[in-house]
């Protein structure tokens, strides 16, 4: 039953962060009256879904420690005009944070201003917005283009012909990545990219484009992705009766059991790199942070989440059927990823898997 694993994986996740409230919940300011919102642009896939659990065990945790008074989630649909509206309403509603997942980079930069202007904390995640008043908390996204290259150069001793997989078109993240392949692929000129889609972070979307594509493509050596698409790039090349090719997998319990499906009938090896949900409680951590008076930079950078041959086991015990990977992040763990910011120092580890 896939609702009781998700009520228990909740339960779990709340149980850790609980414990990971230890005195660094009552230094600084008292944020016990405090309201943190979250504006989420999209929740169409597993990875968002289960980001918005992330924050919804979370900060129930939190409000339940008294940490804080209240927590809220809104989603936008992907419009952008729909959520600067959300966040006009926020603004109205006396948040004392808004922690924004934005649709845009650019739309609502207007909106993120107001809030600001009012006193309110503002900490744009995973989407981001360039309006300099707000906090970021983010992933230096061309890495993961980049890793997938330099992977690949290693598996194809630097040639081959690749099919690219995109996230959702105008969206910052997946500006980033594509950047962050085409960048890296500068040192490897007998690697080309064959073709290119968006498969908008979405098994089903990435299923359909690839297989619209594919009888246009000659062999595929590999796919770089976005994440949310691996498993449906497969399916399209078996459904096509194409050759398997290296797919970049996006730790998705879905792909990563594919996998090793794969792996244990004829030795499939692949590597899987992506963002975790849970980065929508290290937003929170950090704006709570704020609201205790603790310094904070302006931008937080979280380190990924890459699954290489010999960890596919373990990461995969503890991902929830129809899940994402997702590390447990700790009010603690995220002061210590704030302290080693502002330092410019070697970002904690991401918390091993536990059962």
């Amino acid at each position: 039953m896939p609702e009781l694993r998700h009520l228990k994986g909740a339960a779990l996740a709340g149980a850790a962060l609980l414990m990971g409230m230890s005195s660094i919940a009552s230094a600084g300011n008292d944020t016990s009256g405090k309201k943190i919102a979250f504006s989420n642009s999209f929740a169409g896939n597993s990875f968002r879904q289960v980001m918005v659990k992330s924050w919804e065990s979370g900060t129930e945790a939190a409000k339940a420690a008294g940490v804080i008074g209240d927590a809220a989630v809104i989603g936008a649909n992907n419009n952008a005009t729909e959520q600067a509206a959300q966040m006009q309403n926020l603004i109205l509603e006396g948040y004392d944070a808004i922690v924004i997942n934005a649709a845009s980079p650019t739309a609502l930069n207007g909106v993120v201003k107001q809030a600001c202007d009012a006193g309110i904390v503002v900490v744009a995640f995973d989407g981001v917005v360039t309006e300099p008043c707000a906090y970021v908390v983010n992933y230096d996204w061309k890495r993961v283009g980049s890793s997938q290259v330099d992977y690949l150069s290693k598996r194809l001793g630097g040639k081959g012909t690749l099919l690219e997989v995109r996230g959702i078109a105008g969206n910052s993240v997946d500006d980033d990545i594509s950047n962050g392949v085409h960048e890296a692929l500068t040192a490897f000129p007998d690697t080309k990219i064959a073709g290119s889609v968006h498969g908008d972070f979405t098994q089903t979307v990435a299923q359909r484009e690839v297989a619209g594509i594919l009888p246009s493509l000659p062999k595929i050596d590999a796919v770089v992705t976005q994440g949310g698409d691996g498993y449906g790039t497969a399916q399209a090349f078996a459904a096509a009766n194409r050759d398997e090719p290296i797919i970049i997998m996006g730790n998705r319990e879905d792909e990563l059991s594919w996998w090793k499906e794969q792996h244990d009938k004829n030795g499939y090896e692949t590597m899987s790199i992506s963002a975790t949900p849970g980065v929508s409680m290290v937003a929170f951590w950090v704006a709570q942070q704020i609201l205790a008076g603790k310094e904070v930079p302006k931008f937080v950078g979280v380190p990924f989440l890459r699954i290489d041959q010999p960890d596919l086991d373990a990461w995969l015990s503890v991902t929830e059927k129809g899940g994402v990977t997702n590390p447990t992040y700790t009010q603690e763990w995220v002061s210590q990823l704030i302290e080693a910011n502002a330092k410019h120092a070697d970002l904690p580890a991401i918390p091993a898997p536990t059962k």
